[in-house]
């Protein structure tokens, strides 16, 4: 019969086995829930939060009950005194996040048209970019198939108006139904959410049924 093996010295004393302690089953499923809490957390602060789309503002590019997600990391400005530096700035086309200047408690989605420096100017649902009209094939075509008109009833860019630095003036995609920098001014910086980049669900409440094909569809 084989020995076990002895790595003690001749004449030394065996010395104890010290026991280690298990935790227990609940004690493990406590701190394993608690991480996943703390970053879930973080990540829906910083990184990555979801949003159900309300309304009709932002159609054909989004439809009432998608479900969307915005990343909150890629406008992020990091750095210390004159010293700052980030990912990206803001940019035209951008569907944004942001707190509705009018009451910051709700959160809009619009699209970026125009950034700090640009000259702005609306008349119906047509847009002058630095005086020159621009290609915008994400807009729903609208009611004004004419002329523009005489008169202008918007508040903010009826005549050519210069965004200020840190700023922009977003409108919705479905220009006869959205409220926006055209009634309410610009969106600074500092009150941006995040860029949204991903429809993740999509449920028509009305039909009561998935909508299959914009599922995991990428917003650019």
């Amino acid at each position: 019969m084989s020995q076990p093996i002895n790595h003690s010295e001749p004449g030394s004393v065996p010395q104890p086995v010290a026991k280690v302690r298990k935790k227990s089953v609940i004690r493990e499923y406590t701190e394993a829930i608690l991480v996943a809490i703390l970053l879930a957390l973080l990540i829906r602060t910083f990184v990555v939060q979801a949003f159900k789309i309300p309304s009709g503002s932002m159609i054909p590019t989004l439809l009432v009950g998608d479900h969307i997600l915005v990343n909150k990391f890629v406008y992020q400005r990091f750095g210390y005194g004159k010293v700052v530096f980030g990912f990206r700035d803001p940019a035209r086309g951008d569907v944004i996040v942001f707190k509705y200047p009018v009451d910051e408690s709700r959160d809009f989605i619009k699209r970026i048209i125009a950034v700090g420096g640009d000259t702005i100017q609306v008349r119906d649902n047509r847009v002058l970019l630095n005086g020159h009209p621009i290609d915008e094939p994400y807009v729903r075509p609208g009611s004004f198939t004419g002329p523009p008109a005489a008169q202008c009833s918007y508040a903010y860019g009826c005549d050519p108006l210069k965004v200020p630095a840190d700023a922009y003036f977003v409108m919705g995609d479905n220009r006869d139904n959205s409220q926006d920098s055209r009634y309410w001014g610009f969106v600074r910086r500092d009150k941006i959410r995040g860029k949204a980049f991903l429809i993740y669900w999509s449920w028509n409440g009305e039909g009561h049924w998935l909508r299959w094909q914009r599922l995991g569809k990428y917003l650019p």
